[in-house]
């Protein structure tokens, strides 16, 4: 009797799980490369939180432009030292930027940023409008 699926054995199966890469198909070196990030807004400002651990705030860019928030970061990656006889490496350190478009006007002068346990978190405040208009209701034949 043939089957129409033909059998393999296992070999193919071990052969992906014994590899030490065999989750990269599986990720993209974006989700890598790009660090978490949340985006929240409260009545009187919004504010992002960046997870961005092994960074030094020294090499990370912030910079708000026209409704645009922009976070870079730049890390140098440890050259590999021949004296440690790595038996594997894989800690590295890449660059990345994350730009998002802001729900609201915000005050670019008065934002601040904080940097806690791998997490950087930027307030915004938002533009308060300076103008208010009070609308009348004309009635019309009544």
């Amino acid at each position: 009797m043939s089957s129409l699926i033909p059998r393999r054995s296992f070999f193919e199966l071990n052969k992906i799980f014994g590899d030490n890469d065999w989750f990269l198909p599986v990720f993209s070196k974006n989700e890598f490369a790009n660090p978490a990030m949340d985006l929240y807004e409260t009545d009187k400002e919004i504010v992002v939180e960046l997870s961005v651990p092994g960074f030094s705030t020294d090499n990370v860019d912030i910079s708000v432009e026209d409704g645009i928030l922009r976070v870079s970061g730049k890390a140098k990656e440890q050259i590999k030292d021949s004296r440690r006889g790595y038996l594997h490496k894989e800690i590295h350190f890449d660059s990345f930027e994350r730009a998002i478009s802001l729900p609201a006007p915000v005050r670019a002068n008065n934002i601040q940023a904080t940097y806690n346990k791998g997490i950087i978190k930027i307030i915004m405040p938002k533009e308060v409008s300076k103008s208010v208009a009070k609308i009348k209701i004309k009635s019309e034949g009544n």
